[in-house]
């Protein structure tokens, strides 16, 4: 039986200083009319990128009470949303989440928060990474950037990449058991300037795969991984086309670094969400997202 307010658990850390994880998944989801669950998997004094000396708590057996109690009331949930993990185990209580406490017919997308710029990010190791791909075959999607496809299929990021490359990659992850499989981030100048960014999908259901380029603007902001997915897992929950939902994600995101940029504000507190949350319920104006041959 389907939630009158649809609800989603998000299982997320909470970072004090920085718009990421769950004080970005929060106001996002609940701008789009979706009830967040937290979750929590950690609680840092900061995010991790670009810092450093930040407080770590590790939240695996509270995870764990916290699902004990959900299953005794007989709870389920429409979505189950999962992005930073603090230690392997804590993927094992993401899918008891989607196995257990899933509506049916539910929805789960895993982002496998790995690193970037062909890196790990601060307290990730190669358990985590190999835990991962045990994670996104129970996922309904997975977003991961370029550097976590390399990660997950043990590829070389500073290899020549082509676009049938990127589009076998995307199959494979698939393979592994996701419905959809959206690459942000992905090395795709062929064809146009390379100072463009390109997300590339694939969905299985009907062998398609789906591009949209945004211009790239030269600041790095933590946390705008967090706010597409949260944006993508918004758009799927309310029964938006895959190509849609990638449409408004990357616009909203593409809103706020722009709004951002140019801003006297530290990089490391991530964009200006607050400003632009009410855009979410708006339609988009155009859509840019287009077929791959």
């Amino acid at each position: 039986m389907r939630n009158s307010i649809p609800r989603v658990v998000a299982i997320h850390d909470i970072s004090g200083i920085g718009r990421t994880s769950l004080t970005a998944v929060i106001p996002v989801l609940s701008s789009m009319g979706i009830q967040p669950i937290p979750l929590p998997t950690a609680v840092l004094s900061t995010q991790t990128v670009g810092t450093s000396g930040f407080s770590f708590l590790d939240l695996t057996e509270n995870m764990k009470v916290m699902l004990d109690h959900w299953e005794e009331r007989g709870d389920r949930f429409d979505g189950v949303y999962s992005g930073f993990m603090a230690c392997p185990e804590q993927m094992e209580s993401v899918t008891r989440c989607i196995e257990n406490l899933l509506c049916r017919d539910g929805f789960s997308l895993v982002d496998p928060v790995l690193g970037d710029d062909g890196v790990l990010i601060p307290t990730m190791t190669p358990a985590m990474v190999e835990k991962m791909r045990w994670l996104i075959r129970r996922a309904t999607v997975i977003t991961p950037n370029f550097t976590e496809v390399c990660l997950l299929l043990n590829l070389d990021y500073h290899a020549r990449h082509t676009l049938q490359d990127l589009k076998q990659y995307l199959r494979a992850l698939s393979d592994m058991g996701p419905e959809i499989v959206v690459g942000t981030s992905m090395p795709m100048t062929g064809g146009i300037r390379p100072e463009y960014s390109s997300v590339l999908a694939y969905e299985r259901s009907i062998d398609k795969y789906w591009r949209v380029d945004c211009d790239y603007i030269p600041a790095h902001y933590p946390g705008t991984g967090d706010v597409f997915a949260s944006v993508l897992t918004g758009c799927l929950m309310q029964g938006d086309s895959l190509s849609l939902a990638i449409d408004k994600a990357v616009q909203f995101t593409t809103l706020g670094v722009r709004a951002t940029f140019g801003q006297d504000v530290p990089p490391v507190e991530g964009i200006l969400l607050e400003r632009y949350l009410g855009t979410l319920r708006q339609p988009i104006a155009f859509c840019q997202t287009r077929l791959v041959p």
